[in-house]
C-alpha cells in the first residue's frame, strides 16, 4: 500500500480486512503470503564465477596478447623446438594475464557483498497479534495486514503504519535512513503533504533498523520484503551500475588505440618483408612466410607494456598506504587516482559536516530586574560527548567557576535529574557514547561543564579521575544528592517531563519541555545575580520570547527551558494539575554542532576549485545555518539560488534545474533517490563526484558517485558501498586524501610516459632491424625480460616522486585530459626513437666494430640471410652468435635507467630536481642492473634468455650509447620551460595519443 501515510487509520485497516483487535486469521495470513510475498529481501542472481572470470580477459590489448602466446606456442611446435625456452614466452605471458584476472574477479566479489549486508539490517523477530492472541514470530513470516506491537528498544520488522499509541509519545531514530540529526516523533495522524518524503510521513515506521526510542505503540504492516524502504534502497543499487574511473577509461581509450598501432605496424612489417619470403635461409617460401610472423609477434609482445597494469596497481596500492596513515582508507584501488580529479564533494552533513552529537552551545538566563529586565546570555564550549568544555559570559570570559552562579547550579541540577539518557566512556573505541535521546544526552554533559558548586579546587579535581569515573561524575552526584520519587512522562499535548525529587527535607518538581509550553506554565523566576525569586511580569515574558525566537530563528538552536516548583512535603506522585505556577531557571539552545575543522577544509576546497554540496535530511533553516557556521557559503552574498529543498528543486524546470546545478551549495530535506538524483545530474554535467555519508539511505547514491566515502562510524552498508572510508569521521581527511590523489596521478602519469616511451624504443628497434634486413635484434623473451623486471621497477619507483608543494592551488584536472598528448607525445617518440636506433647501433657495432667481432662490412649484414647460398670469409653461424644481442638488449636496458631518471619531474631539470631527491628510484636502477648482471653472468640464466657475458670494452660502448638520452630530454625539458616550448606544444595539440571520446556513457 503506497500511500497508506495519506489515509486514516481505518481507511488502512479497512484495506486489508484486518481487525485492530484481533489481527489476521490463519486464512488471511497464507493469503496475504501469497499475494505480498515473504519479509525477506530476495537473493540477486549472483554472476557466475566462469563470467567474471571471461570477463577480465574482455580487453582489446589482453586479447592481443593471448593470441600472440597462442601463436609463439604454435610455431615452436610446427618448428619442432623443445624444452624451457621453446614455450618460456607464451607460458609468461599467460601467468601475468592469470595474475590480472585474479586480481579483477577479488574486486567484483567484494562489491557484492553491499548488498548481502543490507540483510543484517532486517529485524529478526516481531510481537504480532493473530487470532485474536499476541505472539512473537520471526519477522520473516510477516505479512502486510499484520498488527505489530513495538517498544523501546525494539527494531522495525517491515513498513508499518501506526494505528495505536500505547503510552505518552513514540519517538524514532531514523538518522540511518533520512539522516536527520534528531530523533523524530510519530504520530497516527494521516499526512496532507504533497510529494511526501521519509521525513513527512510521521505515522510510518520504516524496516531499516530504526530503533525505538521512546514508549509503545501498535502498528499495522503495509509492506514487506522488496516493497519496503529497505527494499527500495537495495533495487536502487542494483540499478546502479560502476563507474569506470577516469585513469581506466583513458587507458582503456590508449589501449584501442595502441592496439590498432600494433595491428597496423605488424602487417606492415610482414608486407615489407614479403620479397624476404623466398630467401634460401627460410628453406622456403612457407618457413620464409612464418619466420616474419613471428617477427611480427614478437612486435606485439615489444609494444604492448605487459607490466603496465600491475605497476600501475602496485602505485596506487602504494597510495592507499600514505593514505592510510592519513585516516583514509581506500577499498577500490582506482577510487585513489579518482580523487585527483573530482570537481564536486556531495557532503552529508550530519555526522560528516557536523559531530551527530547533541551539544548545548547557548544558555539564557534572568540575571536581575532591579534596573529593568536584565537577560543575561552563556555560550558552551565543546562540541562532542565527551565532558570537556567550559562556559563563557557574553564578553567571552570563561567563567572559573559556573556553579556558583545561581541559574546555571539549578540548570545542571535540573540537566542531570529530569532525564533518562545515560552517558558513558568506551575504552575500546576511546570515545564518550550515549544510550537514549541526543537531547537529553547533551543536558548531561552541560551538568558535567557546570561542575558542583562548594569546591574551589573543582575543575582541576575533575580532570583527575578516571575517563570512565568523569563521563558522569556530576549527574551521579545530583542522583545521589536528590531521591526520584515519581516521574510525568514527556508527553505530545504538553510537550514537557518532570521528575520529583527529595533532597533533605525538601521536596522539589524538576520541569524541562518546550519552551512555550514551560514559560506559559511559570509565575516565578529565578534571578541568576543573588539566587533570588521574583514574579513573571509581562515585560520579562516578551524579553524571554524575543531571545527564544533569536535562538530558535536566526541561530536555528533547538530550544528547551528549565523550571522547578517546591512541592509540599509527603506527596508520593505528580500529576498534571501540578505542572503549574513554576519558577523558570533558563533557557538552553543545542545543536549538532559542526566540526572545528570543517571550515579550513572547505576553504582548502575553494582554493582547489572543488565545489562543495552539503546534502541533508534537515529542515531548511537549520542546515543553512550549519552550512554558515562551516563556511559553506562564506563566498556567497546570500542563499537565493544556492539552496534548494529536494522538492523545490524537483519542481524546476529542466532548463533551471541544468542552471541550479551550477550554483547549488545546499541540498535540503532530502531522501535516498534525491542523493542519488543529484549525483546522476552532476555526471551528466561532465562533473567527477565525490559522495560522502554513513547511513543506509547513502548506500546507493555512494554506489552511483565517482568515489564514495563513507564515515568509519557509519553502517556496514554504506562502508561496503564504497569507495573509501574515514576512519576519523572527519571531512577535513578528505582535503588531504585529494592532494593525495592528485600527486598520485602525477606519478602515475609520470610512469605511464616511461614505458611508453621505452615500448616505443622496443618497436622502432624491431621495425628498423626488419626494414633494414639484419638479424633478429632481440628474442621475445629479451623483451618480455625488459618490460616486466627492468621496465617495472624503476616505474614502480617513479610512485614515490614527491608531492608537489601547489598540489592543491590548481583546479581539478579534466577528466577528458589526455595521459600522453601533444608536445609530451612528440617528446616521447623522440626519446623512443633514440631508444630504438640506439638499440639496433648497438647490434651493429658488434658485428662490424667490435674487436670480438666478426668486423664485417654492413653490405654483409644486411644480406645474412642469402649467407649458406654463397661462399663467404666467414661461417654463417655467426649471425647465431648471442654476443650481438647480448649488447642490443644491454643497451636498452640501461638507456632506460638513464630514461627513468628523465621522469623525476615533467619539465624540470636533473640540476634542479636530482636523482637523490628519490632514493626509490636510485634503489630500483641499481636493483635492476643487479638483475641484469645475473642473468649475464650466470649460466643457466644466460642460456634461458639467450645472452652471454658481456666484456669491459663492451660495457664502455653501451654507456657512450646510452647516456646521450638524457641529454636529449634535457633540451626538449628546457623547450617545455620557455616560451618557444608553449608555442610548440600549441601546434602540436591536437595530436593526441589519447583520442578524443565522450567521457560517459550516457
Amino acid at each position: 500500500m503506497e500511500d497508506a501515510y495519506a489515509r486514516s487509520v481505518s481507511e488502512v485497516l479497512d484495506f486489508f480486512g484486518v481487525d485492530s483487535t484481533k489481527g489476521l486469521t490463519d486464512f488471511q495470513i497464507s493469503q496475504h503470503a501469497r499475494l505480498y510475498g515473504k519479509n525477506v529481501l530476495p537473493e540477486e542472481a549472483r554472476t557466475p564465477f566462469w563470467k567474471l572470470v571471461f570477463k577480465q580477459f574482455d580487453d582489446l590489448l589482453v586479447k592481443i596478447l593471448i593470441a600472440a602466446a597462442l601463436v609463439s606456442f604454435v610455431l615452436a611446435l610446427i618448428n619442432g623446438e623443445t624444452g624451457l625456452t621453446a614455450f618460456l614466452e607464451p607460458s609468461v605471458i599467460l601467468l601475468i594475464l592469470a595474475a590480472n584476472a585474479a586480481v579483477g574477479v577479488i574486486t567484483e566479489t567484494n562489491a557484492e557483498k553491499a548488498l548481502e549486508e543490507l540483510r543484517a539490517y532486517q529485524a529478526d523477530i516481531a510481537t504480532v497479534l493473530r487470532n485474536g492472541c499476541f505472539s512473537i514470530l520471526p519477522a520473516t513470516e510477516l505479512v502486510p495486514g499484520d498488527i505489530v506491537e513495538v517498544s523501546v528498544g525494539s527494531k522495525i520488522p517491515a513498513d508499518m503504519r501506526m494505528i495505536e499509541m500505547l503510552a505518552g509519545q513514540l519517538r524514532v531514530d531514523q538518522a540511518i535512513l533520512t539522516g536527520e540529526s534528531s530523533s523524530v516523533e510519530k504520530d497516527i495522524e494521516s499526512t496532507i503533504a504533497t510529494n511526501a518524503v521519509y521525513q513527512d510521513k510521521t505515522n510510518i515506521l520504516f524496516s531499516v533498523r530504526l530503533q525505538i526510542l521512546l514508549h509503545f505503540a501498535r502498528a499495522v504492516v503495509i509492506g514487506v520484503g522488496a516493497n519496503t524502504a529497505m527494499g527500495s534502497i537495495r533495487d536502487s543499487m542494483l540499478r546502479t551500475d560502476d563507474e569506470v574511473t577516469p585513469l581506466k577509461k583513458k587507458l582503456d581509450e590508449f589501449g584501442t588505440f595502441l592496439a590498432k598501432v600494433i595491428a597496423g605496424i605488424c602487417v606492415l612489417v610482414w608486407i615489407v618483408n614479403i620479397g624476404h619470403f623466398r630467401d634460401p635461409a627460410h628453406g622456403g617460401i612457407l618457413r620464409g612466410a612464418i619466420h616474419y610472423f613471428k617477427i611480427a609477434v614478437a612486435l606485439a609482445v615489444a609494444a604492448i607494456p605487459e607490466g603496465l597494469p600491475a605497476v600501475v596497481t602496485t602505485c596506487l596500492a602504494l597510495g592507499t598506504k600514505r593514505m592510510a596513515r592519513l585516516n583514509a582508507i581506500v577499498r577500490s584501488l582506482p577510487s585513489v587516482e579518482t580523487l585527483g580529479c573530482t570537481t564536486v564533494i556531495c557532503s552529508d552533513k550530519t555526522g560528516t559536516l557536523t559531530t551527530n552529537m547533541m551539544s548545548v552551545s547557548k544558555i539564557c538566563v534572568v540575571h536581575s530586574v532591579q534596573n529593568g529586565p536584565e537577560v543575561a546570555e552563556f555560550g558552551v564550549s565543546g562540541t562532542t560527548y565527551a565532558p570537556e568544555g567550559f562556559i563563557f559570559d557574553s564578553t567571552g570570559v570563561q567563567l572559573e567557576f559556573p556553579a556558583q552562579l545561581p541559574c546555571l547550579l539549578h540548570i545542571a541540577m535540573c540537566s542531570a535529574l529530569c532525564n533518562e539518557s545515560l552517558l558513558q566512556y568506551n575504552p575500546d573505541k576511546g570515545n564518550y557514547e550515549k544510550i537514549g535521546e541526543s537531547t537529553e544526552v547533551a543536558l548531561r554533559v552541560l551538568a558535567e561543564k557546570v561542575g558542583l558548586p562548594g569546591f574551589d579546587s573543582m575543575p582541576s579535581a575533575l580532570n583527575i579521575l578516571s575517563k570512565h569515573e568523569r563521563a558522569s561524575y556530576c549527574n551521579h552526584y545530583w542522583e545521589n544528592q536528590f531521591k526520584k520519587v515519581s516521574v510525568l512522562e514527556f508527553s505530545r499535548d504538553r510537550k514537557m517531563m518532570s521528575v520529583l525529587c527529595i533532597h533533605k527535607q525538601l521536596e522539589i518538581m524538576f520541569c524541562k519541555g518546550a519552551p512555550e509550553s514551560i514559560i506559559s506554565r511559570c509565575t516565578n523566576i529565578l534571578c541568576n545575580s543573588d539566587g533570588s525569586t521574583i514574579p513573571m511580569s509581562t515585560t520579562l515574558r516578551a524579553e524571554l520570547d524575543s531571545r527564544l525566537n533569536s535562538f530558535a530563528g536566526k541561530e536555528t538552536l533547538r530550544c528547551l527551558a528549565l523550571a522547578l516548583k517546591i512541592m509540599p512535603m509527603g506527596q508520593q506522585t505528580l500529576s498534571i494539575d501540578d505542572e503549574k505556577d513554576l519558577t523558570f531557571i533558563g533557557l538552553v539552545g543545542m545543536l549538532d554542532p559542526p566540526r572545528e575543522e570543517v571550515r579550513n577544509a572547505m576553504i582548502s576546497c575553494m582554493t582547489a576549485g572543488i565545489r562543495v554540496i552539503v546534502v541533508t535530511g534537515d529542515n531548511k533553516s537549520t542546515a543553512e545555518s550549519v552550512c554558515q557556521k562551516i563556511g559553506a557559503f562564506d563566498h556567497l552574498v546570500d542563499f537565493v539560488g544556492h539552496s534548494y529543498s529536494a522538492a523545490e528543486f524537483e519542481e524546476l524546470p529542466g532548463m533551471q534545474q541544468t542552471v541550479a546545478l551550477h550554483h547549488i551549495a545546499l541540498l535540503s530535506r532530502v531522501e535516498p533517490s534525491h542523493k542519488r538524483m543529484l549525483v546522476e545530474a552532476l555526471q551528466n554535467q561532465n562533473e567527477v563526484v565525490a559522495m560522502t555519508g554513513d547511513g543506509v539511505n547513502d548506500a546507493p547514491a555512494l554506489k552511483k558517485a565517482d568515489i564514495g566515502i563513507a564515515m568509519g562510524s557509519g553502517t556496514a552498508v554504506a562502508k561496503s558501498a564504497s569507495d573509501m572510508v574515514l576512519a576519523d569521521d572527519n571531512f577535513a581527511t578528505i582535503v588531504a586524501a585529494v592532494a593525495e590523489g592528485r600527486a598520485i596521478y602525477n606519478n602515475t602519469k609520470q610512469f605511464i610516459r616511461y614505458m611508453i616511451s621505452s615500448n616505443i624504443g622496443e618497436v622502432v628497434c624491431i621495425f628498423v632491424a626488419a626494414v633494414l634486413g639484419i638479424p633478429d635484434t632481440l628474442a621475445p623473451v629479451q623483451l618480455l625480460w625488459v618490460n616486466l623486471v627492468t621496465d617495472g621497477l624503476p616505474a614502480t619507483a617513479i610512485g614515490f616522486n614527491k608531492q608537489d608543494s601547489d598540489v592543491m592551488k590548481a583546479k581539478p584536472r579534466k577528466v577528458s585530459e589526455a595521459v600522453v598528448s601533444g608536445w609530451l607525445f612528440f617528446r616521447y617518440l623522440v626519446i623512443g626513437a633514440y631508444v630504438g636506433l640506439a638499440t639496433i647501433a648497438g647490434f651493429i657495432w658488434w658485428f662490424v666494430y667490435s674487436e670480438t667481432g666478426p668486423k664485417l662490412p654492413y653490405s654483409e649484414l644486411m644480406n645474412f640471410d642469402t649467407c649458406p647460398t654463397r661462399e663467404t670469409a666467414y661461417p654463417c653461424s655467426i649471425f647465431d652468435d648471442r654476443h650481438p644481442s647480448t649488447v642490443s638488449m644491454t643497451v636498452l636496458v640501461v638507456v632506460e635507467m638513464f630514461n627513468a631518471l628523465n621522469n623525476l619531474s615533467e619539465n624540470q631539470s636533473l640540476l634542479v630536481i636530482p636523482p637523490w631527491s628519490n632514493m626509490w628510484l636510485v634503489a630500483s636502477i641499481i636493483l635492476t642492473m643487479l638483475l641484469h648482471m645475473l642473468i649475464l653472468y650466470i649460466p643457466p640464466l644466460s642460456t634461458l634468455f639467450s645472452v652471454t657475458p658481456l666484456s669491459w670494452n663492451d660495457w664502455t660502448v653501451i654507456l657512450f650509447l646510452s647516456f646521450p638520452v638524457i641529454i636529449i630530454d634535457e633540451v626538449l625539458k628546457s623547450f617545455s620551460r620557455n616560451s618557444h616550448g608553449i608555442r610548440f606544444n600549441f601546434r602540436f595539440r591536437r595530436f593526441e595519443a589519447l583520442p578524443k571520446k565522450e567521457l560517459r556513457d550516457k
